[in-house]
């Protein structure tokens, strides 16, 4: 007779409860039960709850929140019905003004933390619009054949597949309230299953949708995409394969997006497949920020590293002398330039360059520069810490998408290269998840 095997739960089974001490930087409730550490999704700090273990490691667990038997006085209702499923947000259940100071406080820990450093002063955050903001994302496409019907919008939280949405509140309006036409479009498309992405770019002159398409779109495909983009008055385009395949589909002949910049009469062109910032309003914001802390003179070199298509760039043109700007693409300087002689803008000029490489033989490095600002990715700028220090600045604007990559170079550029660590603060860039955008203003010691 042969023996039936049971296979162990790789977690505990069942509803525990626990009092959740604090916020973890990914947004999560921490609680402590028989010394070790439980992450619980759906928790906040000094809520009591029931939740169900998720999974078991060595050093913690993790788990989600089933019912609150306490509720915090910061607890609010999610606005959005996907919110606990969808992982595009974390945050919608804490209210507005708390979400900020908790990223406040992640700054304020990494700092000290990673760094050993602390402002002189805190910066105030910059706050914009909570809901419909987001300009720029990445929405996933899966037909599901079992549900009989395509799905669009983010993956869910803990699992790979997407969340079955039918609107997003975070997503510009124009577009978050076009999920559930978008699955009846792409469900009635021949090439369904053979559309994974959509790329989704706002501009102040439109929206646009790009569609990644693996599989040639038929006649009838076709007419139903351009059908779809004039009932809703949005741009359509379609990607066959790299960025560089992109072409209009509806309107035939407009491919470019456009922002402004009012405050530095500065308008830039940009395309779906470019990096731009998701936030309009906090990019604005943070752009009048960075040049208000360089205190940028009429006389004054400015070097701006990370500078992507010139977000920054040409906006300081307006007040500096002479403007540098280094990106390790090739297109997006490409289109900083062009952006630069649209706005006839003369004194800006723009090379390309890996800045996680050494940078020493390279033209521009040999200039002094009185001013300098960086916009690393969330791998930070460590690399260039020490030309940085060496290129004569007596100040320094860091922008950064990762407080711990922040202090990590914070903390060299001020106790490798004496440096004083001026002002810190942060921007609530993407409203409802536990994203921390920063800025901080370094000074040479005195």
């Amino acid at each position: 007779m042969s023996r039936r095997h049971h296979r162990k739960p790789r977690y505990p089974e069942g509803v525990f409860p626990a009092r959740i001490d604090a916020l973890a930087h990914d947004g999560r409730g921490i609680a402590h039960l028989d010394g070790k550490a439980v992450f619980i999704d759906g928790a906040l700090p000094g809520e009591q709850v029931e939740f169900r273990y998720v999974a078991t490691h060595s050093q913690f667990d993790e788990g989600r929140a089933e019912r609150v038997l306490e509720a915090s006085p910061e607890r609010v209702e999610p606005r959005c019905a996907h919110f606990g499923v969808c992982g595009g947000c974390s945050l919608q259940h804490l209210a507005a003004e708390r979400q900020i100071e908790f990223k406040h406080q992640q700054l304020v820990d990494n700092l000290a933390r990673i760094g050993k450093v602390e402002p002189e002063r805190w910066l105030e955050p910059l706050r914009g619009p909570h809901w419909g903001y987001r300009q720029k994302a990445r929405l996933g496409v899966r037909y599901v054949p079992k549900k009989g019907k395509v799905l669009v919008g983010f993956r869910e939280k803990h699992a790979p597949y997407l969340a079955d949405l039918l609107s997003c509140a975070v997503l510009h309006p124009r577009v978050g309230e076009l999920i559930e036409a978008l699955s009846a479009l792409i469900g009635a498309l021949s090439i369904r299953a053979r559309l994974p992405q959509i790329e989704v770019a706002v501009g102040d002159d439109g929206v646009a949708l790009n569609f990644r398409v693996m599989d040639p779109p038929t006649a009838d495909d076709l007419s139903l995409l351009e059908a779809f983009a004039r009932q809703h008055e949005v741009r359509v385009l379609l990607q066959p394969k790299g960025v560089d395949s992109t072409y209009p589909l509806w309107p035939v002949d407009v491919q470019d997006l456009h922002y402004r910049l009012p405050a530095f009469d500065v308008e830039l062109a940009f395309r779906t497949y470019h990096f731009t910032q998701v936030n309009a309003e906090i990019n604005r914001q943070m752009i009048a920020r960075a040049i208000e802390l360089l205190e940028l003179g009429s006389g004054d070199k400015v070097l701006d590293l990370f500078c992507g298509l010139g977000n920054f760039t040409l906006a300081m043109a307006r007040q500096a002398g002479e403007v540098v700007g280094v990106e390790g693409e090739q297109s997006l300087v490409d289109w900083a330039r062009l952006n630069a002689e649209r706005n006839g803008l003369g004194r800006v000029q723009f090379h390309t360059a890996d800045l996680t490489t050494d940078i020493t033989s390279q033209p521009w490095r040999q200039a002094h520069y009185d001013k300098i600002l960086l916009d690393p990715p969330r791998s930070g700028a460590l690399e260039m810490m020490p030309h940085v220090a060496a290129m004569g600045a007596e100040r320094i604007v860091y922008v950064s998408c990762h407080p711990a990559t922040l202090a990590r170079d914070a903390g060299v550029l001020v106790h490798e290269h004496g440096f004083r660590l001026i002002a810190a603060g942060v921007m609530d860039m993407f409203p409802h998840t536990a994203h921390v955008e920063s800025i901080a203003l370094f000074t040479r010691g005195r």
